[in-house]
């Protein structure tokens, strides 16, 4: 904690923002689903055949994952787009089923003698809804709106991946550096926030309802429930890595995906081992740590990316000495870098094609020149990074209408094609380059280092399996730059199958 505190004090400018922004958007996106709910909730109350279509509409928003919602809503005109907007409008959309739910149980529950009784002393349906129903429904409409404030917190953090800020920045950076501290910067404040949130709430909710106490059977009964479904799935989980001889891992983007397939299928080929796959895991040092403890057999890296942000070296040009290099320092820490696949696949600087074309960009130098105008975007793991944007401006004097938006780098490209920035970096093998008609700047002064693309493997692991080691090294040479271009091309922009896509270049290998 004590790591945590000193990075709060060092960055309480910054910590004092992000809160300030999280804060925010919860409360403005709670108060705009407020104003919506609780209006259609009693519109609901009033007219039952109005309330099931309503709550199932709600519910059906309620399933969809919110990294999804966001990325959805981002080329959307209007509500979408990079930053706070798109965010409020996720946020309200997940608001409002509490909301719509607790105002129409709130008012369905009125006892009918009540409201008899206010139709008996002439009230008309306006004053019998402003002066007997809407105060009796009042806690319960305030418990709906106590639960869509402490979701909105939780969600929040993730619209920090489409640039809307808040204390979900700290995370998300955390998480692709693996810093502990970093993702606590973040985490400790949102959850104190929802604490405090759901506190606040809670005892406004008691003051507008003194008969309501804690039900403690069901708090002890929900802890059992939790506990048990804990239990259920570390059984689960424990189940499922002890019946799988490999564990396979990827980063979270589409190529890293469709290499993990890859070689989870030319190991189950070639050697019959029962493979598990655990893709999608997140940033560079995630995976690291992740085949150094053993959590996971082999996935793929590349070379430039291991030799700057897993082993801290500087950064060289020479793609033989680079791969040399990077296995000898693998080789002393229970890991061995294997064959390169066959393509080199390094950082991306993208701008539209018709942009590129209209100003004559064919370099990064080029790109100075305009850069003052322009909006830039970039994943959190280029901005920290040693071969990241903070060399790439040193080395081309890039200097941007503003600090870069910081996004997640797969929602990176729509935000480009969209418009909503005017920069990025993506991969060079990136099939969205083709499918969203953008335009790559070469790296006309040699910044950025080979990155071939080798898998890394638990040393243990290939003493344990050798067949292993041989299934793998037979992808050797084998996956050039066209056909992973082709590959992350089926998968982004036909939506095929990453599995699929993998299966059919392994038959095509025979």
């Amino acid at each position: 904690m004590t790591d945590v505190f000193d990075f709060w004090l060092a960055h309480r400018g910054e910590l004092a923002t992000l809160l300030a922004e999280h804060v925010l958007l919860v409360a403005i996106s709670t108060a705009l689903a407020a104003a919506a709910g609780v209006p259609l909730g009693i519109l609901a109350a009033h007219r039952p055949r109005l309330a099931s279509p309503l709550v199932a509409i709600a519910n059906v928003v309620q399933t969809i994952p919110s990294l999804a919602m966001f990325g959805f809503l981002l080329p959307v005109p209007l509500v979408g787009g990079v930053g706070a907007r798109a965010a409020l409008v996720v946020l309200v959309l997940y608001g409002l089923l509490p909301i719509v739910r607790s105002t129409i149980v709130g008012i369905a529950g009125i006892d009918r003698s009540v409201r008899d009784a206010g139709v008996a002393m002439g009230m008309t349906p306006r004053q019998l809804l402003r002066l007997v129903e809407l105060p009796l429904a009042l806690p319960s409409i305030i418990g709906g709106v106590r639960v869509a404030a402490v979701v909105g917190v939780g969600s929040a953090t993730i619209a920090a991946a489409i640039g809307a800020g808040g204390l979900g920045q700290y995370i998300y950076r955390g998480l692709s550096m693996v810093d502990t501290t970093v993702i606590l910067a973040g985490a400790i404040p949102a959850a104190l926030l929802a604490l405090l949130v759901d506190g606040a709430l809670l005892w406004l909710e008691r003051r507008l309802d003194p008969r309501r106490r804690t039900a403690r059977g069901a708090t002890a009964a929900a802890v059992v429930a939790a506990s048990a479904v804990l239990a259920l799935a570390a059984a689960t989980i424990y189940t499922e890595r002890s019946q799988a001889a490999i564990v396979v891992g990827s980063k979270n983007f589409t190529e890293q995906v469709i290499l993990g397939e890859i070689l989870a299928g030319a190991i189950e080929r070639r050697t019959g081992l029962a493979v598990r796959r655990q893709l999608n895991l997140g940033g560079t040092l995630i995976c690291d740590r992740a085949v150094a403890a053993g959590d996971i057999d082999v996935y793929v890296e590349y070379t430039g990316t291991a030799l700057t942000a897993i082993f801290q070296q500087p950064p060289s040009n020479d793609a033989a000495s680079v791969y040399q290099t990077v296995r000898d320092l693998y080789a002393r820490s229970n890991r061995a870098l294997l064959g390169p696949l066959g393509f080199n696949n390094t950082f991306a600087i993208l701008v539209r094609g018709a942009d590129a074309r209209a100003r004559g960009l064919r370099t990064i130098d080029d790109l100075a020149a305009v850069a003052p105008g322009w909006r830039a975007g970039f994943g959190y793991e280029f901005l920290e990074r040693p071969d990241g944007y903070p060399g790439l401006a040193r080395l081309y004097g890039l200097a941007f209408q503003g600090p870069p938006q910081v996004m997640d780098l797969t929602l990176s490209y729509r935000a480009l094609a969209a418009g909503q920035v005017d920069v990025i970096a993506g991969d060079a093998t990136a099939g969205l380059i083709q499918g969203l008609e953008l335009a790559q700047l070469e790296d006309n002064r040699r910044y950025f280092p080979p990155y071939d693309a080798a898998p890394v493997a638990h040393a243990p692991t290939l003493l344990r399996h050798p067949e292993v080691r041989t299934a793998i090294e037979a992808l050797a040479g084998r996956v050039s730059a066209a056909e992973m271009r082709a590959m992350n091309y089926a998968v982004d922009v036909e939506r095929a199958n990453p599995a699929d896509v993998a299966r059919q270049f392994l038959e095509g290998l025979r």
